[in-house]
């Protein structure tokens, strides 16, 4: 048994907010941004790093994958759609898709999806410049270490800066951690991602005359979709994601891994250089709300009363899914609710709804929510709906 510390230290609270977003990325900025913008009047965002973006900029996945079915037809808006606008507005590095950015015909829009790569590192300063403009407070290297909760809400949340260690007071309470963290320090139902993550060790190297992005690793198929084979020979180590050492652990091993694959080519000349390299772990799926309703992947083109937006299938063309909206909020904690990657869906569909634009779509559905109240299994959604599609969310297919 491990020996164990009482540890007590009077606590000042320094702030009362309307809406609290827990994490700066995706989810987050549209989740505050949202709410900044649909009446509440104090919205603070807390992100532990000193950049906002998550994976999206920090972790180098900086590609806005699909916003259209790849048959044509868009099927996510809103802020989701500006945030891809915003993520290219000083160009790329990359061709955009110019069909669906000058609104060509629908011929044209069936050839490419809707989808752009960008500069991570400007996105995540004009993200920022965005929040800061609708009156979003940002708190940098900010993290939360836990929650207070009284009568099944929670009231206070216990976090930790440069300042020290104080409290905040909260109305309502967005989790876009990315990893439910919100969810477990508030004790409602949570769920760990089973297979685990496999290594990723994205970068950018300078070759060529330009910027090359390196996806070295990706997400892993789902066990529902493997072979036998497939489930046979994979052998290599997998990340929960949720455990101090083992994500230290993860990020010597990427660091490893992508300085391996960058010198197998060479080493540093003035023509070739390693210019950029994941300040976060690459991890994708880790844990994430047991809600009210758990989604699944089969259940594609199902339409539901309370949708608060739809996402496609980045995989493959086709596939078209609305979002319930019972999927952002427990069973326990009456103001907490959930976006981005920790919304409450199965293993299978998680690989779906963990990339950016689902995480925009669920942010501001989230974000919005969270203006409007602070019970959210009491919310009537129809509300809801009618304040989303004014700001442009098509809700339905």
């Amino acid at each position: 048994m491990q020996p164990t510390l009482r540890f007590e230290k009077k606590i000042p609270v320094t702030g009362s907010y309307d809406v609290v977003v827990a994490g700066g990325g995706i989810a987050g900025i549209a989740a505050a941004l949202a709410a900044a913008r649909n009446g509440a009047k104090k919205v603070l965002l807390l992100e532990k790093q000193y950049v906002l973006g998550g994976l999206a900029t920090l972790g180098l996945i900086a590609i806005y994958l699909p916003l259209c079915d790849g048959k044509g037809h868009q099927v996510s808006f809103g802020i989701c759609e500006e945030l891809c606008r915003l993520s290219i507005k000083h160009g790329s590095e990359f061709p955009l898709p110019q069909a669906w950015l000058q609104n060509l015909s629908d011929a044209e829009k069936r050839k490419h999806r809707f989808q752009v790569t960008y500069n991570p590192n400007m996105f995540a300063i004009l993200a920022e410049q965005l929040l800061r403009e609708n009156g979003v407070e940002i708190l940098f290297g900010t993290g939360v270490l836990d929650v207070c909760v009284h009568q099944s809400k929670i009231d206070t949340l216990i976090v930790e800066n440069k300042s020290g260690i104080f409290a905040i007071r909260a109305v309502s309470v967005v989790d876009a951690t990315g990893d439910a963290d919100i969810c477990h320090f508030a004790g409602e139902n949570t769920a760990v991602f089973k297979q685990g993550n496999i290594l990723a060790s994205w970068y950018y190297f300078m070759g060529d005359g330009k910027i090359n992005l390196k996806m070295l690793g990706y997400s892993d198929t789902p066990d529902k979709y493997k072979t036998p084979e497939q489930k046979n020979t994979q052998q290599q180590r997998r990340y929960v994601g949720l455990d101090g050492i083992e994500l230290s652990e993860m990020v010597s091993d990427a660091h490893d891994s992508l300085l391996q694959d960058f010198l197998n080519n060479g080493d540093i000349t003035p023509q070739r250089s390693l210019t950029a390299i994941a300040a976060i772990p690459q991890v994708r799926m880790t844990r994430r709300l047991d809600g009210v309703y758990v989604q699944d992947d089969t259940e594609a083109f199902v339409q539901y009363p309370d949708s608060i937006g739809m996402i496609s299938d980045w995989r493959k063309p086709g596939p078209v899914y609305e979002i319930p909206f019972r999927t952002l909020y427990g069973k326990t904690i009456k103001n907490l609710i959930a976006a981005g990657r920790c919304i409450s869906v199965t293993d299978p569909m998680w690989d779906i709804s963990r990339v950016i634009p689902p995480c925009a779509v669920t942010g501001e559905a989230a974000g919005t929510a969270a203006a409007m109240t602070n019970d959210f299994a009491t919310l009537e959604v129809s509300q809801l709906q009618a304040v989303l599609q004014r700001n442009g969310v098509m809700l339905h297919l």
